[in-house]
């Protein structure tokens, strides 16, 4: 996988990302893939100007709307357990695009990204992020994350980035078989939730604790 360095990219930035990698491979990320990519996407790019001094500390940052960029050591944790085992991640739908960041990383490691957000504002900022990094292999769209995206499915990989109180029932028959679907499940306690699609059904594996923002129906 050859990754492609995404512009935007001053050396003060490339300085902070590589120790923001260097933190997560402590953290314990130990898929050079999936470091490889967050190293080749700009987060700075993707929050508030007044905040990215702290774009590339391990920490979720507020994007406005009751929303927030996830904490790299989540992004690249969740990728790593989707990667796991697998060449890659083959056609990957994600669920909660916000900004466009964990997007964006998707993008370094399969040529074939769908990304659903509810709220209209947030999408349009995702789409000019993309734009700006000439970021092409990514299809952002306006819609209610938790119905998935029926009319591209089946998926091998789906990732969610927000809490669901249950899993929603249509993400997991939106899986190809041997695919994957990592969710943040819970209302207080959060945890993540991995269920692999199999030709005898599907399988569940309670994983980290977590803390998402939640899960909701409808689009604004």
């Amino acid at each position: 996988m050859t990754y492609r360095h995404l512009s935007g990219i001053g050396m003060t930035s490339q300085r902070t990302r590589a120790r923001m990698i260097e933190r997560l491979r402590e953290r314990g990320v130990r898929s050079e893939m999936v470091l490889s990519a967050m190293a080749a996407v700009p987060r700075h790019v993707f929050v508030e100007e007044a905040l990215a001094s702290r774009a590339y500390e391990d920490t979720a940052l507020p994007l406005g709307m009751g929303q927030t960029i996830s904490q790299p050591y989540i992004v690249g944790r969740m990728i790593e357990v989707l990667l796991s085992g697998r060449a890659g991640l083959g056609k990957t739908l994600e669920i909660g695009a916000g900004c466009g960041y964990q997007a964006a990383v998707l993008a370094q490691l399969t040529n074939e990204v769908y990304a659903v957000e509810r709220i209209g504002p947030l999408l349009e900022k995702a789409k000019a992020n993309m734009r700006k990094l000439q970021q092409f292999n990514v299809r952002l769209k306006h819609g209610d994350g938790q119905l998935g995206l029926p009319e591209a499915a089946p998926f091998d990989t789906i990732i969610v980035a927000a809490a669901a109180s249950r899993v929603p029932p249509a993400l997991p028959h939106q899986l190809a078989e041997g695919g994957r679907l990592i969710l943040p499940v819970g209302t207080g306690e959060q945890y993540l939730l991995l269920i692999e699609r199999t030709p005898q059904g599907f399988t569940e594996s309670r994983l980290d604790g977590v803390r998402f923002v939640p899960l909701l129906s409808g689009t604004e």
